[in-house]
């Protein structure tokens, strides 16, 4: 079955790194775009990075512009999310997300991993 499973979210303090990961399976890796959403408390899901099936394009939002870099390892099947320099509204829970290339309603979702920034 499709499997998508981040890890990697903690506490961490303002100013400090971490790395997101979210590993998959159960589909063809290689020809899906791959996307990291951020979810607020009480606030809407936004996208946050995004990086094409062959790992040639990259876009990120203007809150993580400069600070985050998205990454995928077509070998490991996984994708990567490393943050820097972040911040309390950074706070929330970071989804993976699976979209194919071409077929719109290949979408899959992870469940989520929770990083809380706070001194």
């Amino acid at each position: 079955q499709v499997r998508l499973v981040e890890s990697g979210g903690t506490l961490v303090q303002p100013g400090g790194s971490l790395r997101l990961s979210c590993a998959t399976s159960g589909f063809t890796f290689s020809v899906y775009d791959m996307s990291w959403y951020h979810q607020a408390p009480g606030k809407e899901r936004e996208m946050v990075a995004f990086i094409s099936s062959d790992g040639a394009s990259t876009t990120y939002s203007d809150s993580m512009k400069n600070r985050t870099s998205i990454s995928r390892d077509n070998s490991k099947k996984a994708v990567y999310l490393q943050m820097r320099n972040l911040k309390f509204e950074d706070t929330g829970v970071y989804y993976c997300k699976a979209a194919h290339n071409r077929v719109g309603l290949l979408t899959y979702w992870g469940q989520g991993t929770q990083v809380t920034v706070s001194s």
